[in-house]
């Protein structure tokens, strides 16, 4: 099985882009807290897929959790507020590692970031 992590962005926060990448790597570290170890080592063993998409609001990003939390391990990151963004604002989610074909079956319609 071929397993990769997906992390969404919000598109509607103008965030620069090392407070995305930064925002992305919280998500993608969270996430893994959620991962059983086993399938943790295999997706490392396959080079650690990932894809980055983009969403376009907070509305959006939040439902998408609500129904990706309940079928994948899935974390929502919200900020801290202590440089561009609102304390508290949800800026991106990581879903998986988990099976690629599954995920983009609820992803496919997902641009790339």
């Amino acid at each position: 099985m071929n397993l990769k992590q997906a992390i969404i962005v919000r598109t509607d926060l103008g965030m620069g882009k090392g407070k995305i990448a930064a925002q992305a790597s919280h998500a993608s570290v969270s996430v893994l807290e959620k991962v059983d170890s086993k399938d943790i080592k295999e997706w490392k063993s396959q080079g650690m897929k990932k894809i980055v998409l983009k969403i376009s609001g907070k509305k959006e990003l939040l439902e998408l959790f609500e129904k990706m939390k309940k079928l994948f391990p899935t974390a929502l990151i919200k900020d801290a507020g202590l440089t561009q963004i609102t304390p508290g604002e949800p800026t991106c989610i990581a879903i998986g590692p988990a099976n690629e074909i599954e995920l983009d079956k609820f992803l496919g319609d997902l641009k790339l970031l």
